[in-house]
């Protein structure tokens, strides 16, 4: 009898334990991620009184070099392009801040900007010329010593002349503007002795006005103008970086640097 109890439980216990048992849960699958929206259209950050450029003409219209290179490369990446006119002294603030997708116009490729954008590879050689009114006694960069000079505010000149600290030392005082033309302006009123500029902004001006302004064979460097994009945006940095080098192989990117220059400088 104790027997027959004894086989009685421990069928039970067996029966409870295989009941007892779940089956293992089909593992979750994670839903797939959506790939990421394709780019349709980019807004360009600029200064729009940087002629030649980008600036507006007198239908008040954004016109320029820059503005037609962005315009073909869009063009040819099937993208729709808005040119967005903000501060340029908070140009990478606007960028990361994401009101705007890249930085488009004479934009120097600086160890500094490179810690915070990336960069395409050059379309562009500058230098940072200085510009003296017709008669000036200034004949150099020493000849810059004791005098009030003008330069953008933010610009690559500022740093270009911070680097040769002796001479920037040397200025009675150094004054910055919002924008290369009331700098110009003020040179030629009298209320400062120079202006640092990038060559293909003060070559334009100095064209319009031979009489009034020389520029002087001395000069701060040369840079590298690149278009700007946020380090994260490499997929379409690369785009834009491609359509530029086709640009300059078909030879559409000489055509609009003879354009707006009368001769091929897209380097």
């Amino acid at each position: 009898m104790k027997k027959r109890t004894l086989l009685a439980s421990l069928a039970l216990t067996a029966v409870l334990a295989a009941c007892g048992k779940s089956e293992p849960a089909a593992t979750a699958q994670a839903p797939a991620a959506p790939a990421p929206a394709a780019v349709t259209k980019i807004v360009v950050g600029l200064d729009d009184n940087f002629p030649p450029m980008g600036f507006r003409d007198e239908k008040n219209e954004l016109v320029g070099f820059d503005i037609d290179m962005a315009k073909e490369a869009t063009k040819r990446l099937g993208m729709e392009v808005e040119f967005k006119p903000i501060d340029w002294s908070a140009k990478e603030a606007e960028l990361n801040g994401k009101r705007i997708d890249v930085l488009w116009n004479g934009l120097t490729i600086l160890e500094s900007r490179k810690q915070h954008i990336a960069f395409t590879d050059p379309y562009m050689a500058n230098r940072q010329i200085i510009i003296v009114k017709a008669g000036s006694d200034i004949k150099d960069k020493a000849g810059l010593a004791g005098k009030v000079i003008g330069v953008q505010e933010s610009s690559s000149a500022v740093d270009a002349m911070k680097k040769e600290e002796e001479v920037f030392k040397s200025f009675k005082e150094f004054k910055q503007f919002g924008d290369n033309i009331t700098a110009l302006m003020d040179l030629e009123a009298g209320r400062l002795d120079a202006v640092v500029v990038d060559e293909v902004v003060g070559r334009f001006h100095v064209a319009k006005k031979a009489d009034t302004y020389t520029v002087l064979e001395d000069n701060f460097g040369t840079e590298d103008y690149g278009v700007g994009f946020r380090k994260e945006d490499a997929e379409l940095l690369g785009k834009v970086n491609q359509a530029l080098k086709d640009m300059k192989a078909d030879g559409a990117a000489a055509e609009i640097s003879k354009k707006w220059f009368g001769e091929n400088i897209v380097k």
